[in-house]
């Protein structure tokens, strides 16, 4: 009882220590991430959190600093300065998203959707507002309450040590990308998006028709859109009706910048036919069907030979197709233009460790994992590290790269299981005990593996009849299919007292996969 208040008091402490006013509402709330560690998290996952949407779009760099100058008018007026950043993300969903500390991203393919540079001022200032008024650090917040409640209750139980906070490779960066804010707090951004493009000198009723556009979309249940922007911003009526109740408030007028937006985005607007052969090259290719994909690549390339993504889905269809020289030079291509993204040093390495050259896979796999950990690279470089002998690091990234839900992952963690079975088998081999109706005790083995296990031996710990506590090995006969179990007869018995049977205890302590 007295751990739980103390417990329950820690809580109350943090609470009344975390209070403040927000930058951008002006409201008091509970703010138990400072700012410093909101730039920091999103600083360290900026970049991780562009390559897995994509990359950077580098075809005509003046579309990035077009973008980077608005959002820093924008940011100029907002209600907290923060080191804000803007990069356009080289991908075709309509999306666009902040990390705490202000780093934010769109994405070309919501560039090519918008009308006018009050539209793209319109999504920046919404995504600005989410940095300033501090919602993704609120996420984080709740993340820390939600643990904080746990940590309470294991103090409570057991006054054990909690880590409040774990991550690892690029699993948080996901976590802030995706995650989804409540309506208060897309009111929030939407109304004080508005504020930021009135003081920015831009018309704020182009939130107003943008937002409408969005429920029009959302209505038609285009697949792009929903798993883009509308699944972390839905759209809805009231918002539509809120963002003209604010745009009342607000000075009339204001620019549009229809004609410097075309303008300044006429390179990647004229590439449109270009992407959209590619987005269609690089679903024939999912479905198999490589001769469509690589026709469409080449379109692609014919229309804009300068896009990196061009030349790495031609290498992708020549890597499914096994002709692994091919596939090398169009990845080099496209590392020539672009060499700052994931993809292209992953698929190269795995062409090269195709073709036997181990030494510079392993250069181009270290390098995709550098910018993005990733479990194809840490799965591949596993098989590197086993085929020396060095079973640690080969065991250290199988357990990295079966972290991934993905099929590499699976292998990944069967490769982990593998070599681990070794010195843990009862990990994965879990053992109960029972009795027969003579008093004997029976060994029952689990196989939790995912995979056929042989040689398995328990050891088995009891007290004789003199008193003296023993321990015998027993074997499992034959293979243990995954999710078996086999139940073994053991001989050692009668088992009458309830001392002897609270010394019995079982383990496996040998078992090697049957492959």
């Amino acid at each position: 009882m007295m751990r739980l208040s103390f417990a329950v008091s820690l809580l109350l402490l943090l609470i009344l220590s975390g209070c403040a006013v927000n930058p951008v509402t002006g409201k008091n709330e509970f703010a138990f991430v400072g700012e410093s560690t909101e730039i920091s998290t999103g600083a360290e996952n900026y970049g991780p959190s562009r390559q897995m949407q994509g990359g950077d779009y580098t075809a005509h760099p003046q579309v990035n600093q077009y973008v980077r100058q608005v959002g820093q008018r924008l940011a100029a007026v907002s209600d907290r300065q923060l080191p804000y950043e803007f990069t356009v993300v080289n991908d075709s969903t309509p999306n666009a998203w902040a990390l705490p500390g202000g780093k934010i991203a769109i994405n070309r393919g919501l560039l090519m959707e918008l009308n006018n540079e009050a539209e793209l001022a319109a999504v920046l200032g919404h995504e600005i507002v989410h940095a300033a008024a501090r919602h993704g650090a609120k996420g984080m917040e709740r993340g820390m309450l939600l643990q904080g409640a746990v940590l309470a209750a294991t103090m409570a139980s057991q006054n054990s040590e909690y880590s409040a906070l774990a991550t690892s490779g690029a699993g948080i960066a996901a976590q802030l990308v995706n995650q989804k804010y409540g309506r208060d707090a897309e009111r929030e951004s939407d109304y004080y998006g508005m504020q930021y493009m009135s003081r920015a000198g831009y018309d704020p009723a182009a939130a107003i028709g943008l937002q409408q556009t969005f429920v029009r979309l959302s209505q038609g249940r285009e697949s792009n859109w929903l798993t883009g922007l509308f699944a972390s911003h839905p759209p809805s009526q009231e918002r539509v009706d809120a963002n003209r109740q604010t745009a009342a408030t607000l000075p009339a007028g204001g620019e549009l910048g229809t004609e410097r937006y075309r303008q300044s985005l006429a390179p990647l607007l004229a590439d449109r036919e270009a992407y959209q052969a590619y987005d269609e090259g690089r679903n024939a290719l999912q479905q198999g069907d490589t001769d469509l994909a690589l026709a469409l690549a080449d379109k692609a390339l014919r229309l804009q030979p300068g896009e990196p993504l061009f030349h790495s889905l031609r290498g992708d269809i020549r890597f499914k197709q096994q002709r692994y020289d091919d596939a090398v030079i169009n990845y080099d291509r496209a590392i020539a233009r672009d060499s700052q993204y994931f993809h292209y040093y992953l698929q190269r390495g795995l062409a090269k460790k195709q073709l036997g050259d181990t030494s510079q896979a392993k250069v181009d796999l270290e390098k995709s994992n550098a910018f993005l950990p990733n479990a194809p690279a840490q799965e591949a470089l596993g098989q590197f590290a086993l085929d020396q002998g060095d079973t640690l690091r080969a065991k250290q990234l199988f357990a990295s790269a079966a972290q991934s839900n993905s099929a590499v992952g699976q292998q990944a963690r069967q490769a982990y299981i593998r070599l681990d079975m070794v010195e843990n088998p009862h990990k994965y081999l879990p053992v109960s005990l029972a009795l027969d109706r003579g008093g004997y005790v029976v060994i029952l083995v689990q196989n939790n593996s995912g995979l056929s296990v042989t040689n398995i031996v328990t050891t088995l710990q009891f007290l004789d009849n003199s008193g003296r506590l023993r321990r015998v090995s027993v074997n499992v006969p034959g293979v243990l299919r995954q999710d078996e179990q086999r139940q073994v007869v053991t001989g050692v018995g009668p088992i009458a007292t309830n001392s002897a049977k609270k010394a019995l205890a079982a383990q496996v302590v040998q078992a090697r996969t049957n492959d």
